[in-house]
């Protein structure tokens, strides 16, 4: 059942940077198809889909049921050191790739693979099961349970079919994702995205130099084919071949998974979200606190340079526009040394480049501090501007008082770093009634406490497929 997809084949695919395929613990390589990358336009070559191998049979048990969550957690932690020794070709190679289609820098690809490696820790992985499952025993065996009446069951976490839909902004949540899958046992096909078609196939095939048959390897799979096609979409989103879509990305992207969506095919989103700083009148009491806060906001502006979700894009400082000018000039300062030592200086698209020197000439209305050539940027202003701050750019909006900047949070608010840390309690249940998943020091938006609920959710409680045995009253 093979099928073509994305673009016609190139007549000199040699030229074109390769992507294979991993298919449960084959490497399928070719250059049939020549896809094209979101960010940078740049040509990479795929081999077809034969979805006949990605498409686990129904009657098929997961490999990976009755392997032990010891065993799982065991061989995760050995696959993240061997992501980390240098003389591992497959990630070697995955970042010389990936630095020709994936728009941020090598230093910050490099940084986010060694990062993100760190998850495949046992304390980690440990934690994540107790606070996804009140009783991690159920991803291993029948849990008994017993009601007040009397009456008895069993309850499990069944190994799910997932489909991933990955992100193409962050080359760390692949690691995350395959670690996410083991735990739970899944049967996991990853669509890799055009961005980053390679740290996906990277970290399956060191799995499988550890042990190519043990069950991991034979639970994962991961593809490359453009979004929406629908040759290739209208095969593999069905109820009859998997259970859930894990979709990451952008509205066109989660909108795209949606229309497939019906009883028995369910969708777990990782949606788009904004992030933003909510700054009290305290960070302007002198100037070494006021540089202080600047710092803390550019360290959140700047996360993965701003191709995060939760890197901070709008910052809501409290105070006369006298002294929240003085935060901007500092601001920006941080923001353009971050800039600068990164490497990474793109400048902005032209839709954003023309808003930007609009308001620059409304100096009434706006402040602006520095220039739109991707060096950094801030704009300050009363409102919130009506186009998405990215690539270094941070829209400081002025407000009265912080209980004014209540109302701009809504379900798409991630995460909100806040300072002085003292007033947080004072708005945690106000930022949760309007939408917000996450309040944290100001500074700290990155790092965030191992286990807790991502996008308002526990998200390996939500990828399994649960299941009851009732055992009736108990009576002989």
């Amino acid at each position: 059942m093979n099928t073509m997809n994305g673009l016609n084949p190139a007549s000199d695919a040699e030229q074109v940077v390769s992507a294979p395929f991993f298919l449960r613990g084959e490497v399928l390589f070719g250059a049939d198809v020549i896809q094209k990358s979101r960010d940078l336009g740049v040509t990479f070559a795929t081999p077809r889909i034969p979805l006949d191998k990605v498409v686990p049979p129904r009657t098929e048990v997961p490999p990976l049921l009755n392997v032990p969550t010891a065993e799982i957690i065991d061989f995760l932690v050995e696959t993240g050191q061997r992501l980390l020794a240098p003389d591992n070709d497959h990630m070697q190679e995955c970042i010389e790739r990936m630095c020709t289609t994936h728009i941020l820098p090598r230093a910050v690809v490099e940084h986010s693979t060694r990062h993100a490696a760190g998850y495949l820790d046992k304390r980690v992985l440990e934690a994540e099961l107790e606070q996804n499952f009140p009783d991690p025993r159920a991803l291993d065996t029948w849990v008994p349970k017993s009601d007040f009446t009397g009456r008895k069951s069993f309850v499990r976490a069944f190994a799910p079919r997932l489909i991933h839909v990955m992100p193409g902004n962050s080359p760390g949540v692949a690691v995350k994702s395959v670690a996410q899958g083991a735990l739970v046992k899944a049967v996991n096909l990853f669509k890799m995205p055009s961005a980053d078609p390679f740290t996906m196939v990277a970290i399956l095939r060191t799995m499988a130099d550890i042990d190519p048959n043990h069950a991991i390897v034979r639970s994962m799979s991961a593809v490359y084919w453009r979004g929406g096609d629908e040759t290739i979409e209208r095969v593999l989103y069905r109820p009859q071949y998997f259970d859930k879509i894990v979709a990451w990305g952008g509205g066109d992207a989660i909108n795209n998974v949606v229309r497939y969506l019906g009883p028995g095919f369910q969708l777990v989103s990782f949606d788009p979200k904004t992030s933003i700083s909510m700054v009290g009148r305290e960070a302007l009491a002198d100037e070494a606190t006021l540089d202080r806060a600047a710092r803390l906001a550019a360290d959140d502006v700047m996360i993965l340079n701003q191709e995060a979700c939760v890197s901070s894009r709008y910052q809501f400082v409290e105070g006369p526009q006298e002294d929240v000018d003085r935060f901007c000039a500092r601001l920006h300062h941080h923001i353009a040394a971050r800039a600068a030592a990164s490497g990474d200086a793109r400048p902005l698209e032209m839709d954003m480049r023309e808003a930007v020197e609009m308001m620059a000439m409304m100096d009434d209305e706006y402040g602006v501090w520095g220039r739109t050539d991707g060096k950094g940027l801030v704009i300050r202003s009363e409102e919130p501007v009506d186009f998405h701050p990215i690539n270094k750019t941070a829209n400081v909006v002025r407000v009265d008082s912080l209980d004014d900047a209540v109302k701009w949070i809504n379900v798409a608010t991630q995460t909100v770093g806040f300072f002085p840390f003292d007033r947080m309690a004072d708005y945690r249940d106000r930022l949760a009634a309007g939408g917000a998943q996450r309040i944290v020091h100001l500074g700290e938006a990155g790092p965030s406490t191992i286990g807790n609920p991502h996008d308002a959710m526990y998200p390996l409680h939500r990828f399994v497929h649960w299941m009851a045995h009732e055992d009736g009253c108990g009576e002989d």
